[in-house]
């Protein structure tokens, strides 16, 4: 199997295994970037929009209340249950963001939470969003800001880079932090048809309130995928001392008796030719 082949397998078979807690722990932060990716892309009333890797189906229900017509699709059979279970009313099937099983042309907006970090050729990813977006609609995504933007993601960051073993055989994917520069971003939409001219790129930072100064390291081991994969393969000395460093780091966002992290994201929209 190739290496994009390998990193596939690995992140569908992880999030197979925590389909089941991500809507617990991850989503109360990623639904906080839905309303400015909607507002972003322009989505209302009549709109076909198609949500890729669209997990427990937030960005599709959010569609629909703006009046959108919403199809959601995600590569793992146990999120798509989850999505059909919470949101009946709304079409979610199976499919990979590298082949969309739709036709060209076919929707108004394509919307991707998130979901570019999590394919193993995220410039292929784009191509299919241009392919099955009629002329003059829109891509909207959100990816992660890099650490230096994103004081959340930092602490995380630096306990890994100081602490982990990093050679423990994981399938190398795309970058963590994809698309963190704005022109490297309008190059990439380029290529695959996008009108670079068009694109908007916004950082935004929201608030994810945390129980206790260790929910974040459990959300990664326990919850997450790419750190998860790191993470499983520490020793449990190794796995302490990250441990500690994130609690530590933690601390300073303390506010009475939870912990409230900044974390940001990059909000794009682009126009398809």
């Amino acid at each position: 199997m190739t290496a994009q082949g390998d990193f596939a397998r690995f992140e569908h078979e992880g999030w197979q295994r925590v389909a089941d807690k991500y809507d617990s722990v991850w989503s109360p932060l990623t639904r906080q970037f839905i309303p400015s990716l909607l507002e972003g892309a322009s989505v209302s009333a009549g709109m076909f929009a198609l949500d890729v890797a669209c997990g427990p189906g937030y960005v599709s229900a959010a569609a629909k209340r703006l009046g959108a017509i919403p199809t959601g699709t995600d590569f793992s059979e146990k999120m798509v249950a989850i999505a059909k279970g919470m949101f009946p009313e709304i079409r979610f099937t199976q499919g990979d963001a590298h082949d969309l099983p739709f036709e060209d042309d076919s929707f108004d907006r394509v919307l991707m939470n998130f979901g570019l970090l999590h394919v193993s050729h995220p410039e292929k990813a784009c191509a299919e969003a241009c392919r099955v977006l009629k002329r003059g609609g829109k891509f909207g995504f959100t990816v992660w800001a890099g650490p230096e933007q994103n004081p959340g993601a930092k602490i995380v960051n630096d306990a890994v880079e100081a602490y982990a073993n990093l050679d423990v055989g994981l399938p190398e994917g795309p970058p963590k932090y994809l698309y963190g520069k704005r022109e490297e971003c309008r190059q990439v939409l380029e290529r695959v048809g996008f009108d670079g001219a068009s694109m908007s790129y916004e950082t935004r930072t929201v608030e994810w309130h945390h129980p206790h100064a260790g929910y974040y390291f459990e959300a990664e081991r326990n919850a997450g995928v790419r750190t998860a994969g790191i993470l499983a393969r520490q020793s449990p000395e190794t796995l302490d001392a990250i441990r500690i460093a994130i609690e530590n780091g933690i601390k300073q966002y303390a506010r009475g008796n939870k912990f409230v992290l900044p974390m940001a994201a990059h909000v794009v929209v682009v126009s398809k030719n």
